[in-house]
Formats: C-alpha cells, structure tokens, sequence
C-alpha cells in the first residue's frame, strides 16, 4: 500500500479527489493539501475526509503525513513550483498534464528527480484505454505493415458543451492537443521529426485566441499524421481522443477512444480493414484500471515493486510530448512554418 498526499483541492482537484482515489486500491490517502480553507471544508463535508488529513501548506503535511506519493492536481502555472518542493521534500510525484509550461522547466525537474531517486510521471490518462493499448500492440506487431499515413480528427463545440477557459492562450494545442499529441508517440512507438501548424479563430467564436487547427507531423520511421482539431465545430462531436485512421502497407486500422466520457457513453472502438476488404470489428479487452485511475494505480504499483511498464509516462517520456505541444505553438506563431522538434527540445 502506497501512502499518499493531494496537493491541489479546486475543481479538477475534487473530481480526483471523488472520482479518482476512491477507487485505487493501492494507495491510501494520508493528507489532502489546499491553502484555501473553502477547498478544504469541500472535501471535509462532501466526501467525509478527516479534518487531521487537511493541510493549509506541503511543508506542514510533509513534516505530518508520512507519505511517498504526491498526486499533484493544481493549475498549469503552478506545477512547476509544486512539484520541485515535491521532489526536493523527497516524494515520489504523479502530475497533471502539461507538467510544465516549457521544456526548460520540464528538463530541470527530470533531473531533479533522477538525482533524488524518484519516480515522476505524468497523468497522461488518455494511455489508459482499451482502444489505444490495443492500436499500439497492433502497430508494433507490424500488423499491416509500416504505418504510412495516419488521421487524427477531434471535433467539439465549445459554446454548447460546457468549455469554460475562453481567455486561455492557444486552447486547442496547449490545453487539448498535448493528450493526441501523446497518444500519437504512444500508438505509433515512434518520435516526432518536425511539423507544421496552422491555428484560427472562426467568425463568431467567443475564444480570444485560436480554437481551431490543422497540424501536419512527419515521424522517424517515415509515418505522416495529418492531425484537424476544433473547439468550434459544427460537424458531430467526437469522441474525446478523436477517430484515428492508420493506414498501413497492407491494410487499415482504425479506432476511437473515451466516447463514454461524452454524451454517447459508448465504449472504445478498433476495426481492421485488409486491402480492399470490409472493415471487421475486433473486441478490447477490458481494462480494470482505465484512465486516470489507470495513471495512479499505475504509479503505485511501480512504486512497489520498481518495474516500470511499457507505455510508462514518466516526466522524460513527455517531454516528446510536451515538445510537441510548443513546436505546434511555435510553427503556427510563424504562419505554418515547418518547425523541427529538436529546435524545442534541445
């Protein structure tokens, strides 16, 4: 049993808090940290946490809590701070994405943490589905061969359903992309060698900056993912990490995931089409441990026993992931420009 603190007690904060942690059965929480008492009072009366497992400060629940997990669940400007006093306190770490807001501090804390010996890894939740496992055991079986050209479409409408950050700074690709950017890395077990971006705002979007995209990345082994991504769509939503279609030397797979986290509740989805065949359905298994249950469960379990799995996102793997988020932001700032990954990341 992993011993473990919360830092970060807003919004998101309680919905792991709630709908999260409860159901890790591996990790016992022993604080709850928030400065705002108003947090605090939520988790106290609504979820019935002991008023002794809040603290106001990391120090104080650091000096109390005998805890080696801290689950880092704040506002993107304050990861950074966080989770270096984490670190240098002596915790392991389990971050929300983006786990930094550039690749400076990102590399700072990876460094950190290997020289503290710990585990940093980052919530990147969408990994923890059946469809996106399963594409990628396809993929690096050679199921159809090399992957030559993938799609990526995610559509929502922001107005209508619920989006709330309308000032935020390049919503789509710093707040949404990094899990599809993630997931590409992921499924095609390849790295990115440059790419180009091109954001706008459709007339009539209530967003101060851009909602909408179209990102071309070329990757190592050759594969070419054409990525269309949009807050303000008017075409039929999808799923929330976006229809996939991976076209192979010798056939298709393609796949959806995290439509049951939409209006839809379906499950993930993953057909394989044979050149010039029908497309066939192909059942997933069932995942115990699914999103970000599946990151904490996850974090807990290589805290006990020291092996990390395939498909580990710990803070050096995303930074790919996170270079790929600022090389987007970048190439888009000079009007699509192809932007090579390693300018960003070093």
């Amino acid at each position: 049993m992993v011993k473990a603190i919360q830092i970060g007690l807003g919004a998101w904060g309680f919905s792991w808090s709630k709908d999260v942690i409860p159901k890790v059965p591996n990790v016992e929480m022993v604080g709850f940290v928030d400065t705002n008492p108003d947090a605090a009072a939520r988790v106290q009366t609504e979820l019935g946490i002991d008023p002794k497992l809040c603290f106001t400060s990391l120090d104080d629940a650091a000096s109390r809590a005998g805890a080696s997990l801290a689950l880092c669940t704040l506002r993107t400007e304050a990861h950074y701070p966080v989770v270096k006093r984490c670190l240098e306190l002596g915790y392991h770490v389990l971050v929300e994405k983006p786990f930094t807001t550039t690749i400076a501090q990102g590399k700072e804390l990876v460094a950190l943490a290997k020289a503290q010996g710990k585990l940093l890894m980052v919530s990147q939740n969408y990994r923890h589905q059946p469809a996106p496992i399963a594409a990628a055991n396809l993929v690096a079986s050679g199921k159809f061969g090399p992957m030559s050209m993938v799609s990526v479409d995610f559509r929502r409408h922001g107005p209508t359903q619920g989006y709330r950050y309308w000032d935020m700074p390049d919503p789509l690709l710093a707040d949404m992309s990094i899990h599809h950017f993630d997931l590409m890395r992921f499924v095609l077990g390849d790295e990115p060698k440059r790419l180009s971006a091109r954001t706008w705002n459709p007339p009539g979007s209530p967003f101060q900056f851009d909602p909408t995209g179209v990102v071309t990345i070329e990757f190592a082994r050759g594969t070419v993912v054409t990525y269309r991504a949009s807050w303000m769509s008017a075409q039929p939503v999808t799923p929330w990490a976006g229809e996939w279609v991976m076209d192979g030397a010798e056939g298709v797979i393609s796949w959806s995931s995290r439509d049951h986290f939409r209006d839809q509740r379906g499950p993930d989805r993953l057909g394989l089409r044979v050149l010039d065949g029908p497309e066939e359905a192909v059942p997933l298994d069932t995942i115990e441990f699914a999103d970000r249950v599946g990151t904490l469960h996850t974090m807990a379990r290589v805290i006990e026993t020291g092996v990390q799995p395939v498909g580990f996102s710990s803070g050096e793997d995303n930074l790919g992931s996170l270079a790929m988020v600022q090389a987007s932001i970048l190439s888009a700032s000079r009007g699509g420009d192809w932007v090579e990954t390693a300018e960003v990341i070093g």
